[in-house]
Formats: C-alpha cells, structure tokens, sequence
C-alpha cells in the first residue's frame, strides 16, 4: 500500500533523527526526499502559471508558503495540472495532496471533499480598457461582454444587470483580452484576481483596469481529501502568512500595475481552526 506522503513528514523527521543518533552522522532530518503533490492552474498568469519548469502567481506563492510551514522544501514540492472540471476526482483519487488553484468553497463541493481556509475572497467583476467609462455590470447594455465557453458569469450579467448586454464566449480569457485590445469586446468578466492577473501581463500593462465593484463573492479554498486532520495546520499556516505581511506582498507582486485592490471588507480573510 502506497505510504500517504501528505501525512508523514513527521514520522519521517523522526526516523531520520533516529538515525543520526544511532550512527553519528550527519543528514537533513526533514521529509528526506519525501514529496508533496499541489495542484495548480498552469494557464492563469497571476494565479498558477506554468512557464517551462518555473511556476508563478499567487496561488502558487501561497501554496509554496503553506508547504514549507508544515515542513516541506521548494524542492519537495511537485506541481501537478489541476482543471477545474477535475479537481474533486483528482482528491479523490489520491492524484494530489491539495489544490490551490482558484478553487471556490461551495457546500456541493463539500459534499464530496474537504476545505482549508479561505486564503482569498475574490468577487466577479470587470476588466475593461483603461480609458473606458464603464464603471459596473450595469453600464453593459449594448456592449459586447466576453467570458470563456461554459462559463455562467457573462449569463449572470446579462441576467441580473443589462438584457442588452451582447455576449461572446470564447476558449479562453487570453483570447477575450485579445479582442479587447483590437477593440471588438468592450469587457471581460469572470472574478477580481483572475482578471488583474490577466492585466498584469506585460504585454497588458496599462493597457486595461479592473473595474473594482465585486458583484459576487467566492472564497477560494485549499481543496483537501475528505476527513482530512490538515485543516488546523493549513489555516494557521495561512494566517502566519497573512500576519507577517507575506500575503499581501505577494498579492502585490502578482497584480503589480493594475491598479487591483480586493474588497477590504472580505480580504485578508479571518481563518478558524477548523475546515470551512
């Protein structure tokens, strides 16, 4: 049966202080070798981006946070391809150890697996041209709005905000921001932070703005197997990041000249002890 490499960091340390203690030598008495699956977003820059062996972005700044304070290298971390349709089923199926990678609490979800946090509380908004007058879903009547295919938040504009809005779903945002720039979409809609990633992009600096008047709001979550025992270490891990000011200066870092603030009432978000 494979040994669980989530759970036995500190098995291991002990074993190898054993060790050294036995033969008087001397060795790392960490998870020697030990390694801890992530899951990520490797196609969202700002977020959880995959550029040859270099992996970026806030989610993956947490991640690299929260590793190391339940003992693990950069070195013992192994990155994995984590979409959203296959997050549940890669818990489940022991493919991860957790997710970071803009993945909302829901009580469907956890219905089926665990939740640490949240880290971040994004809210859907807009991301438009830096000399554009729209300032929220309502100014959209007329306008032609993006989202990707399969997607319900460009729907959920024109549902809920203006009945004119014109929508255009395309593969991905890095093509609804492509037409933005050429002109032919007006705006882009899907949450905050996944939008000033998107602007951040330097070939997008200055070029567009998120709107900042979140019409939603979604806590992103470290996706956990069910009846996991990691809650508490996780989410005081969170918290040590956030109180030492790391979180924020990786929020900068990943959303540096866009003009992106998340909603201060919501964010940094307050953690408990337990799973969401």
């Amino acid at each position: 049966m494979r040994k669980t490499r989530f759970g036995t960091v500190a098995a291991m340390a002990a074993v190898a202080a054993l060790a050294l203690t036995s033969c008087g030598g001397s060795g790392d008495s960490e998870a020697d070798g030990d390694k801890i699956r992530i899951g990520i977003k490797f196609d969202q820059p700002g977020l959880g981006f995959k550029d040859g062996d270099n992996y970026t972005g806030f989610d993956v700044d947490v991640a690299k946070y929260v590793a190391n304070e339940l003992g693990y290298t950069e070195e013992q971390i192994e990155f994995v391809s984590a979409p959203s349709a296959n997050r549940e089923t890669m818990l489940q199926n022991d493919q991860v150890d957790m997710i970071f990678a803009t993945y909302s609490i829901t009580d469907e979800r956890n219905k089926v697996v665990d939740f640490a946090g949240p880290y971040f509380v994004a809210g859907q908004d807009l991301l438009v041209p830096a000399d554009s007058d729209i300032a929220g879903p309502e100014d959209l009547d007329g306008k032609n709005l993006c989202s990707v295919t399969g997607s319900t938040s460009a729907q959920k504009v024109k549902d809920n905000y203006a009945q004119n809005t014109n929508l255009q779903e395309l593969p991905g945002y890095a093509e609804c921001t492509t037409q933005m720039s050429g002109g032919t979409i007006d705006a882009v809609t899907t949450d905050d932070i996944i939008l000033a990633g998107l602007a951040a992009q330097p070939a997008y600096k200055g070029k567009f703005k998120v709107v900042g008047a979140p019409f939603s709001e979604e806590n992103y979550g470290v996706g956990l197997p069910d009846g996991t025992d990691k809650c508490a270490d996780i989410n005081a891990a969170i918290t040590k990041m956030i109180e030492s000011g790391e979180w924020q200066k990786a929020l900068d870092k990943n959303t540096e000249g866009t003009g992106y603030k998340p909603n201060a009432e919501t964010n940094p978000p307050t953690l408990s002890d337990s799973c969401a």
